[in-house]
């Protein structure tokens, strides 16, 4: 049973979605303070977490950077006013998909299960190659592992997606509109589409001094890398 990690400070959230949740095969924990839900997530096996914007000790955005520096587990953040520099500053930080509060559970519930079907093992998906191979640079699809000239790239959840996007399909143009519906699987206004050049940025700085992927002006992105072979299972 995947397990979610809820970090809100109102206390009366998390009991009624934890029993929503548990019908759904998904066991929710919640802590109402960062430093707990912190000691939470170093301590235990999480494989998705919540994050309010409004938050004691420090705001969503400054959790969102201090997981980021241990732990890739996938994060959804509610913002209270569905701003869009909410948005596209907490997928700058690293998360996978936002929620403007008030919301609807089943909402909710929709967007988790989205990001836990994207981040399940990849033997699960008949056919799909489990390693993909280029120049320079193996993706692993099953452990969710880059290698850039044998050497570990640490990839935040949302990175490893578009890496994996693109790779899987070398040569095909994305556009922005394109990626955020592939990643986040639904579509995406126009203002909220520019995140998408802070993650494509931020990917390629990770993959340096590899150059494999490619802007095309007013189009999009693509990737260019020589592939060596790939492994399925």
């Amino acid at each position: 049973m995947p397990r979610i990690l809820l970090i809100d400070d109102d206390a009366h959230l998390a009991p009624p979605l934890r029993a929503y949740f548990s019908r759904f095969d998904l066991d929710l924990d919640a802590a109402t303070r960062p430093s707990e839900g912190l000691r939470l997530l170093r301590g235990d096996g999480y494989d998705l977490a919540i994050l309010d914007v409004m938050l004691p000790e420090m705001d969503g955005f400054q959790l969102c950077r201090e997981i980021r520096r241990f732990s890739d587990v996938p994060i959804l953040m509610l913002t209270a006013r569905g701003d869009v520099m909410d948005r596209v500053v907490g997928i700058e930080l690293g998360a996978d998909d936002y929620l403007p509060k008030p919301f609807e559970p089943r909402e909710l519930l929709v967007r988790l299960q989205a990001i836990l079907r994207r981040t399940r093992p990849v033997s699960l998906r008949l056919g799909v190659a489990t390693v993909l191979s280029f120049d320079g640079l193996q993706i692993d699809l099953e452990r969710r592992e880059a290698r850039r000239d044998g050497l570990a790239v640490e990839l935040t959840s949302m990175e490893f997606e578009l890496l994996a996007l693109l790779a899987k399909m070398p040569g095909k143009v994305f556009s922005r509109e394109e990626i955020l519906e592939q990643l986040r699987g639904q579509s995406a206004d126009d203002l909220v589409t520019r995140a998408v050049d802070i993650l494509v940025s931020r990917l390629r700085k990770k993959l340096e001094p590899l150059d494999c992927i490619k802007t095309l002006r007013n189009a999009g992105y693509r990737f260019a890398a020589g592939r060596t072979g790939n492994r399925a299972p």
